[in-house]
């Protein structure tokens, strides 16, 4: 549960009573029991409101495509290049890498576009 432990929980609930004192306890107990219960449904209406909206074929969805969390940027630009075969070789990029520009003279002023700005 949150990645918590039950050495963790335990030592959550001793410092709960000994911050909170034993005669306040039961009142928060109560009051974070409601809490949750109060965050349960509105997950559950949540969901129910969802099922509705999405009508028939909610079930077929696959939550999985959705997650943004599957999208790495490298291997799209990987993938997008493979696609339009446009990937380099290695071989191309070492001599890119080889090439170096001339290094300008006392006084030479650099090249300057712009319009690149």
């Amino acid at each position: 549960m949150f990645g918590l432990s039950s050495e963790k929980i335990l030592i959550l609930l001793v410092l709960a009573v000994f911050i909170l004192g034993p005669e306040r306890l039961p009142q928060y107990a109560r009051s974070f029991a409601q809490f949750i219960k109060k965050l349960r449904k509105m997950a559950n209406s949540a969901q129910e409101q969802m099922k509705n909206e999405l009508g028939e074929g909610f079930e077929d969805l696959d939550w999985k495509k959705l997650d943004p969390r599957q999208y790495d940027p490298r291997r799209i630009i990987r993938e997008a290049l493979l696609e339009d075969e446009v990937a380099v070789k290695h071989s191309d990029l070492n001599q890119v890498k080889a090439k170096k520009q001339p290094k300008l003279g006392a006084g030479e002023i650099p090249p300057y576009d712009i319009e690149s700005t």
